[in-house]
């Protein structure tokens, strides 16, 4: 075989690896795994890629495509936190590329992603000032962060501002929250919020009720819990994205107004 061949056999070999890498995720350790190559090759396995900021019903859908579940194991899928004997999945479903098996249960998925959480999370620095937060908290605040934020650049100012909104005694008032309540397969799962929606009667609804939802809202990557806890330090309350998704906040409502004007 030519030098010229090798090289390109060589070259489309590397391209793939790093497909592997950039579009579903997967870590050069995972790259190094035999059991990584053997997994990939067997043709009951299927990569299922979770990208941060989806709710349950849309990771259901997933992996639903994926496996071939048919609708009542979609509604297991969601319902799996009965069978865990937890409270809820939403927030513990870690998003990033998984090799599950086809033959897998949803509530072996479940599994599968939530053992991923407790491994991710155990990553996430928690400063001293911050073991008070439970991680039911941090979770609930990691999802909002997540919906919220344009991009992890800006996570950490959203989660100071909304620590700032929760020690203050505000109310949050997150749009996030408001889709998470309206949403639906029939009309999207993140609908636009409109200005009646603030009158919908829902634990959700964080412009009618205090303090945090009674669940996460979304599953939130690493760059969100990371924010929850560890938020950045200001005096603002209030923030907008302009029309460039860059944030603009304010430490009072007439400075906010004055951004709307000025942006919007």
């Amino acid at each position: 075989m030519k030098w010229k061949h090798v090289f390109i056999l060589v070259f489309i070999a590397a391209g793939s690896l790093g497909a592997l890498v950039f579009y579903y995720g997967f870590g050069w350790n995972d790259l190094a795994s035999l059991s990584f190559y053997e997994n990939l090759a067997n043709p009951s396995v299927r990569i299922v890629k979770v990208q941060e900021g989806l709710r349950k019903e849309q990771i259901a859908d997933l992996m639903g495509d994926k496996l071939g579940w048919d609708p009542s194991e979609k509604v297991e899928f969601e319902n799996a936190h009965i069978a865990l004997g937890l409270v809820s999945m939403e927030g513990y479903y870690f998003p990033k590329s998984y090799m599950i098996n086809k033959d897998d249960s949803p509530v072996d998925v479940s599994q599968t992603m939530l053992s991923e959480y407790k491994k991710e999370i155990k990553t996430v620095p928690k400063p001293k000032a911050t073991k008070i937060i439970s991680e039911d908290t941090a979770v609930k605040i990691a999802s909002i962060i997540q919906r919220e934020a344009a991009g992890k650049s800006d996570m950490k100012l959203i989660s100071g501002i909304i620590w700032n909104r929760l020690f203050s005694g505000m109310k949050l008032q997150m749009d996030a929250t408001l889709q998470y309540a309206k949403g639906s397969e029939e009309d999207g799962w993140w609908p636009t919020v409109e200005p009646a929606d603030k009158k919908i009667d829902s634990l959700y609804n964080t412009y009618m009720y205090p303090s945090l939802p009674p669940t996460p809202i979304a599953n939130p990557g690493l760059a969100a819990l990371d924010a929850a806890y560890n938020p950045q330090k200001t005096s603002c309350l209030y923030y907008l994205h302009d029309k460039k998704g860059v944030i603009h906040c304010s430490s009072t409502y007439a400075g906010h107004q004055a951004n709307i004007k000025k942006y919007y």
